[in-house]
């Protein structure tokens, strides 16, 4: 029986019904199509302009128009009622933010009621009065695949029968294809991506620059499209409020869709089905399916020997040939199915999961848990970034991101204690990966597996009773191959159990997950014809006449404009502040506060606050070199001081900034936005008695970039004071300078960095006469915030303290794994 996928869609010219034809009709099929709708599709992907591309031959083909995201918006039942009136069947745009709040919000219908009976609600021109009302009208709200529960017999008793919840992974496949969210965000064509002309080194980033998507490509038939099905699945326990109620959902959705944009955990891509329904695949992949070659199926040897409903039996006889048991597994029915492809490591349990289970067990025993705890707590405290206060080594409920925290500190912290696969871990996270890439990650496996020895040994490796493991049974590690993304089990699962009364159980899940897809899909509709009918408006003139067709309706205009630059945009000329306390050097913005954190000082009194004794001579040295070089010039740091502690200076009085917020682009994709970090250089105060000064990248050569050219032209510094000088007209300068101390990287055994942890290792420099050497640089200078760790050696000094470990230690970790967009250029 054909079943047709296709709504009913009015007005839509289908120029070519394909009915879901097997293989063999395939070629028919594309030979019959007519020439206008006859186009192939590539990939829609934004590569880079260096890259050089060959794209699959035997691309895929469209035919017709489609039916978009709207079209099914207007096909629902009361479409007629919202010509009129949008937000039908609510009485307009105020009435659906209350309802979409309220269906939003996990009250249950006894607090709804509640809320909806408060006078000053009453008053409201509300559309419904109660609960019951308002279900029923979410109820009328245009649907997306509906879901179905069923119950699974099982040959064995259960405490409770066994529910299936499941949508069609068809309609859910098509709703992603057609959702605006990834309008030029999907691949539909294989390539080859290479970092030269020559093309010796190939690139890998999407899904569809990889070798498995050109390979299958090549096995579909002329014209077929691919989609790479990402399924995800693991146990989540719902037990708040339905006793001991576990699931299994899995999750779907496409390879095809760019990765930074199926990483984004709002992107609600994923819609939860269960392994029956992976039997459910279109029809001429189940058609090649059963035409097969003859390979040697242990399997059948075991059915041969065991009845497969015999549990036990089966699974002792499987067990003799290392498999888990399962007899039919979802696959075996699926075109270009390998399993050792498709059954991917995920990053949640299989890259920080491993790491917490075994390599934080192997560091806490080789340093001793006092010993690591007490480093973790002298770590100088970063905004935005996790401290642990008390160590690690007695963490309850850790989470991925505490694990993923973690990691960030523990080689600095720990040095050469053990080895470990930490740079496993970032590589493989990597949004881009070459050749050379692929080259260091096998290094890195290959490095564990060469060192492993020394973790027996030492006696590090222990079961949960402390007793010493002596192998290395860990199938975690054997299966770092390739990661996939994780997401989390919460708004589909958790929340429709918590909002139900256990009445009806089944059906009022599937009515809570389709009440919520509806009102997911119906805001989604109103927000692009609200948009539509502004832009409309915005396309006639004020007499109602239609604006010229050569107006380019792309220009941007104050929607697209943030809110800063609008308000600044209203000002009177002369009355906005300069230099701007926003702007960007490279690929690096800057922002400071409006106001400055001291409004006027002198020289001497900020010299004397921030315990800087050179201030007024490193101005002045800058200055002057700012007079003979120009503005574009870039400042060294170090070198002999010029000027006297006693010169006299232009002016008398600074304002000071104590916060930097620094933002750049992502190391692989200049499209992606980083979050902001904040950069402190506060003067002692308070339990900061030393200060709080964070290290950042400062550029020292004109003639190098961050983060293209790594370390090279650069040096690691903490920033001191920020400063904007004022003149003696009362006018400031035109641009921002701070004073940066600098640190030197300290040779290894000839390297640069230390061998067994290939981190660089810093010490302070400083002048013959022991003073640290410092100047003045403009902040357009300064690159990234980075991280340094004290180098605490055999056992760390316990005076240190959180607020003074940065100014006693003599020499630091420059470490790279504090973050993962430097960990990349530090490596270099």
């Amino acid at each position: 029986m054909d079943i047709d996928h296709a709504p009913n869609i009015p007005d839509i010219d289908m120029e070519l019904q394909v009915d879901r034809p097997g293989f063999g009709d395939w070629d028919e099929v594309f030979q019959d199509s007519s020439g206008e709708g006859d186009g192939q599709v590539h990939g829609e992907g934004t590569p880079t302009h260096s890259d050089f591309i060959d794209w699959h031959p035997e691309p895929s083909q469209t035919y017709s128009r489609g039916y978009t995201f709207l079209d099914l918006f207007h096909s629902d039942e009361n479409s007629m009622y919202r010509a009129a009136n949008h937000y039908y069947p609510f009485s307009g745009r105020k009435d659906w933010e209350v309802a979409s709040w309220l269906l939003r919000s996990g009250l249950s219908m006894v607090k709804i009621n509640s809320f909806l009976s408060l006078e000053m609600i009453k008053s409201l021109p509300l559309s419904f009065c109660s609960a019951k009302e308002l279900r029923g009208r979410a109820e009328m709200l245009p649907s997306g695949p509906p879901w179905l529960s069923q119950v699974i017999p099982t040959a064995h008793p259960t405490k409770l029968p066994v529910i299936l919840y499941w949508r069609d992974p068809l309609d859910c496949i098509a709703s992603i294809l057609n959702h605006p969210f990834f309008h030029d965000q999907i691949d539909f064509t294989p390539r080859r991506v290479y970092a030269t002309a020559q093309r010796l080194c190939r690139m890998y980033s999407e899904w569809m620059t990889a070798d498995d998507a050109w390979n299958m490509q090549s096995a579909l038939p002329r014209g077929a499209m691919l989609l790479g099905t990402i399924l995800s699945s693991d146990k989540t326990n719902i037990s708040m409020m339905t006793g001991d109620r576990v699931t299994h959902p899995l999750l779907i959705s496409l390879a095809n869709i760019h990765m930074s944009t199926r990483l984004k955990s709002l992107s609600n891509t994923f819609d939860r089905l269960i392994h029956e329904c992976l039997n459910i695949v279109l029809r001429p992949l189940m058609q090649a399916a059963r035409e097969g070659v003859m390979l040697s199926d242990p399997l059948r040897i075991i059915q041969t020997r065991a009845d497969p409903n015999d549990i036990e039996a089966f699974f002792r006889e499987a067990q003799k040939f290392r498999l888990n048991g399962v007899s039919q597994p979802f696959f075996e029915n699926w075109v270009l199915s390998e399993p050792s492809h498709f059954f991917t490591p995920e990053t949640l349990h299989h890259i920080h999961r491993e790491f917490y289970d075994h390599d934080v067990k192997w560091l806490i025993c080789a340093v001793r848990d006092t010993e690591l705890d007490f480093r973790f707590s002298v770590l100088q405290p970063i905004t935005g970034f996790h401290h642990f206060h008390s160590g690690i080594s007695r963490l309850k409920q850790v989470t991925g991101r505490t694990q993923r925290d973690i990691q960030c500190s523990i080689i600095a912290v720990s040095a050469d204690a053990a080895p470990t696969l930490m740079d496993f871990r970032y590589l493989v996270q990597s949004l881009r990966i070459d050749d050379c890439d692929l080259e260091c990650i096998s290094a890195a496996l290959d490095e564990i597996h060469a060192n492993k020895d020394a973790i027996i040994a030492g006696g590090f490796r222990r079961g949960q009773r402390g007793g010493v493991i002596d192998n290395w049974y860990i199938p975690k590690i054997e299966l770092m191959q390739s990661i996939v993304p994780k997401h989390a089990h919460i708004t589909k699962i958790k929340d429709p159990t918590r909002s139900s009364n256990n009445n009806n159980y089944d059906s009022q899940i599937c009515r809570h997950l389709d009440r919520a897809d509806k009102c997911r899909r119906f805001e989604l509709a109103m927000s692009l014809l609200d948009n539509m009918s502004s832009s409309k408006q915005q396309i006639c003139t004020g007499h109602g006449d239609a604006v010229d067709d050569d107006v380019d309706f792309d220009v941007d205009d104050d929607h697209d404009i943030p809110a800063e630059l609008l308000l600044l945009q209203a000002r009177e000329v002369g009355t906005v502040p300069v230099p701007l306390r926003s702007f960007s050097v490279g690929c690096t913005s800057f922002h400071l506060t409006y106001e400055p954190s001291i409004r006027t000082i002198s020289v001497d009194a900020a010299a004397l606050k921030f315990g800087l004794p050179d201030l007024r001579p490193a101005i002045a040295d800058f200055l002057s070199r700012e007079a003979a070089h120009g503005q574009g010039f870039v400042h060294i740091i170090g070198g002999a001081r010029r000027a006297g502690p006693a010169t006299s200076l232009p002016f008398e009085k600074l304002q000071v900034w104590f916060k930097l917020r620094l933002q750049d682009t992502d190391f692989h994709d200049i499209s992606i936005i980083q979050p902001a970090q904040t950069l402190n250089c506060s003067p002692p105060s308070g339990v900061w008695t030393c200060g709080q000064y964070d290290p950042v990248i400062v550029n020292n050569d004109a003639r190098c970039s961050w983060p293209t050219d790594g370390l090279r032209g650069m040096f690691s510094s903490p920033a001191i004071l920020i400063i904007l000088i004022i003149k003696s007209q009362g006018t400031p300068l035109d641009r921002f300078l701070a004073y940066v101390y600098r640190f030197n990287i300290v040779l290894q055994g000839g390297s640069d960095r230390e061998p067994s942890t290939q981190l660089h290792v810093l010490k302070r420099a400083k002048h013959s006469n022991g003073t640290r050497v410092g100047d003045i640089v403009p902040v357009s200078q300064l690159r990234a915030p980075v991280n340094l760790v004290p180098r605490f050696g055999a056992s760390a000094d316990n005076r240190l303290t959180p607020y003074n470990s940065m100014e006693h230690a003599s020499e630091f970790w420059l470490n790279k794994y504090w973050d993962k967009n430097t960990f990349f250029p530090l490596s270099m």
